[in-house]
């Protein structure tokens, strides 16, 4: 295999389903495959991917294992259950820096124990928009400042651990109202106070930032990823980051249904991103045409061997520097203070007795998938009812469990009007109902007894289940 076929191999991060090697990852791994993404079908148990990350290695050593850990709604190590830390928003709420250190600490722990050494975490993104339908809780808050101090204890904890950070979704992905999963959101609004976060990260060491998928008009025609005014530019060049630039999946509909698949991973190579990552369902063929691009671009003249050699040193460079160890004093125990920490609770949660919930679900966030657990499954002897839409007669299925007290889990009751027409209906027929909101505190009922869990993760869900046991 040549020189150029070696180089452009490393710069590439795809993933694979399943607990074990395929035959074709094994391959590429000898050919000089910089990264491997890890997801939730990748994770059976700790002891099993733990297995899988030293399967990776046994075939090439220095390797990047990256997994999205942001805690929260996003985990891929706990995402059947839930995970055992608070998300960002829960922290930014509490705003305690050593706190968000020490989980970060933790979840990096983990993260060590079972052989991951790039967390791409943590979202810098300021959540200035509320109609954002995938940055939200995953923000630590809407204050470019409070967001800027608590990205740069999270890069601190991570990687006192030796696992590289990584700030997420540079420029900004705080201030926009589409999902880069699905389409192209473009960004306006104060684009220096969105840097102010990545400045943060930047001065904290930060090992790794992920462009995002987004168009800045102000900056450029073309989204953050392919951008050289952005990346080189800005990135590089005004803030001074010289660590790993790793992009957002390149299967998201804001880059390959515009460009294509190969075109955007020849044009984020000369933008000046390193490693490339390809997402969740793309694998063997889509590795093969994205090499056979690259090389195809170098021999055309179009991107040069020397960027491409730069980007595949950086993959290389940080491999050097990662050492994870597992050596978190504070392990799971700071994940269940932070929850309880950030846990808002007003009015009177009324006497102690069999729960009804109603989990109020709106469609998933791409980003964290398809949620399996909810309050229900951390509360005794409740019995939970899912709802995707509100119920036809609500009155009829609450008469179905009379006896028992209300309790309805909303998700970002402010941004889906059906939740917030369900809690109204729900309140009118049983005004003692105890509301629960897991996202966003924008749908906040008028009166009556509330929750606030600033998230969706077990750790939240079970500070809340405390809350309404002990009442």
């Amino acid at each position: 295999m040549s020189e150029l076929d070696r180089l452009a191999a490393a710069c590439l991060q795809p993933s694979f389903p399943g607990y074990v090697v395929p035959e074709w990852v094994a391959r590429w791994l000898e050919r000089g495959l910089g990264g491997i993404t890890l997801f939730a079908y990748n994770v059976r148990d700790p002891e099993q991917l733990a297995q899988l990350t030293g399967s990776l290695r046994a075939e090439r050593p220095e390797l990047l294992i990256s997994i999205d850990e942001e805690g929260g709604d996003v985990t891929r190590l706990e995402a059947e259950h839930g995970s055992s830390y608070p998300g960002n928003l829960a922290l930014g709420a509490v705003d305690d820096v050593a706190l968000t250190e020490s989980v970060a600490g933790a979840i990096a722990g983990e993260l060590a124990s079972v052989g991951v050494n790039l967390n791409l975490a943590p979202v810098a993104d300021a959540n200035t928009n509320p109609r954002n339908p995938v940055i939200g809780v995953r923000s630590f808050g809407s204050d470019p400042e409070l967001v800027a101090r608590h990205v740069a204890a999270f890069v601190a904890g991570t990687q006192r651990q030796g696992v590289a950070a990584c700030a997420k979704h540079f420029p900004g992905h705080g201030d926009t109202a589409a999902d880069s999963h699905r389409e192209l959101p473009v960004v306006a609004g104060d684009l220096e106070g969105a840097l102010v976060p990545f400045r943060a990260a930047v001065d904290a060491g930060v090992r790794a930032m992920m462009a995002g998928h987004l168009l800045v008009p102000d900056l450029d025609d073309v989204p953050a990823t392919l951008s050289h005014p952005i990346l080189s530019g800005l990135l590089r060049g005004e803030l001074g980051f010289d660590g790993l630039l790793v992009t957002d999946a390149l299967e998201m509909a804001a880059v390959s249904e515009t460009f294509g698949l190969e075109e955007a991973a020849v044009r984020t190579l000369i933008a000046g991103s390193d490693s490339l990552g390809l997402g969740h369902d793309l694998h063997e063929e889509a590795v093969e045409q994205v090499h056979a691009a690259i090389v195809g671009a170098v021999r055309s003249g179009r991107l040069t061997e020397e960027r491409l050699a730069e980007a595949a040193e950086r993959v290389a460079a940080l491999c050097h520097w990662a050492s994870p160890t597992s050596d978190s004093a504070a392990g799971r125990s700071a994940g269940a203070e932070a929850a309880r920490r950030a846990l808002q609770v007003s009015g009177d949660l009324a006497a102690a007795g069999p729960i009804l919930v109603l989990e109020l679900r709106p469609e998933a966030n791409i980003a964290a998938g398809e949620a399996t657990h909810g309050l229900g499954d951390v509360l005794p002897d409740a019995v939970s009812i899912q709802l995707r839409e509100g119920p036809r007669d609500l009155a009829a299925l609450l008469a179905q469990h009379d006896g028992r007290r209300l309790v309805v889990v909303a998700r970002d009751a402010g941004r889906h009007a059906w939740q917030e027409q369900t809690v109204a209906a729900a309140a009118a027929l049983r005004p003692e109902l105890v509301v629960v909101e897991t996202g966003l505190p924008a749908g906040r009922p008028a009166a009556g007894p509330f929750i606030l869990t600033f998230g969706a993760g077990r750790a939240n869900l079970e500070a809340a289940a405390s809350a309404l046991s002990q009442s």
